[in-house]
C-alpha cells in the first residue's frame, strides 16, 4: 500500500468524502451515532463544519480545520462511529469504513461555494428525492433559515445545466 501524505495547515478548509465499507447502507439509521462521533471529536479537536450531509453509504463535510491534522480527525470521527456502531449492533469485529478519504483543500470562495452546493444537490443527484430541502440530514435547512438558496432551488423539475462540486 503506498504511503498516502496529506498537507494541511491550521486554517485550511477541506471538503472530504467518507464511504462504508462495500457501500453498506448504513449511516441513515444510524446518523445519530455519526452526529455523536463527530460532535466527540470536535470537542477534543478544534475544528468548524461549514456544511455537511449524510447519505446511505457516504458522508461529505467541508471542515475549517482550526488546529490538529486533518487525517487525525478523520480517524477519530471513524473510530469513534465504528465503536458505537459495532455496540448498537452487538458486533464485535468487522470493517466499517473504507480505507482513507477523499479530500480536497478548498481554494477560494468560488471553490467554496461550489462544494457548498454539491453536498446539498447530493440527495437529487443520487435520485433519493426531488428537492434537496426534502432530505433532513443535510446543513441546507441552516442554511436555508439563513436565505442562502431560493425555496425551488436544486429541484429536478427546475434544473437546466448547473454543475455541482467538481
Amino acid at each position: 500500500m503506498s504511503n498516502l501524505r496529506r498537507y494541511y495547515y491550521p486554517g485550511d478548509t477541506c471538503f472530504i468524502t467518507c464511504v462504508t465499507y462495500n457501500r453498506t447502507p448504513i449511516l441513515i439509521e444510524c446518523h445519530e451515532l455519526l452526529e455523536t462521533a463527530i460532535r466527540r471529536t470536535n470537542e477534543r479537536i478544534n475544528f468548524e463544519i461549514i456544511a455537511n450531509i449524510i447519505m446511505p453509504d457516504h458522508f461529505h463535510v467541508i471542515i475549517n480545520n482550526r488546529e490538529g491534522e486533518l487525517s487525525n480527525i478523520m480517524q477519530r470521527i471513524k473510530m469513534s462511529f465504528a465503536a458505537l456502531y459495532r455496540q448498537q449492533a452487538g458486533i464485535i469485529r468487522g470493517r466499517i469504513w473504507q480505507n482513507r478519504f477523499w479530500d480536497h483543500i478548498i481554494r477560494n470562495q468560488e471553490d467554496l461555494n461550489r462544494h457548498i452546493d454539491y453536498i446539498h444537490y447530493n440527495p437529487v443527484k443520487h435520485r433519493l428525492t426531488n428537492s434537496p430541502f426534502d432530505w433532513q440530514y443535510s446543513s441546507i435547512h441552516e442554511y436555508a433559515k439563513e436565505k442562502v438558496y431560493q425555496p425551488d432551488w436544486g429541484r429536478v423539475e427546475t434544473l437546466g445545466n448547473e454543475d455541482f462540486g467538481e
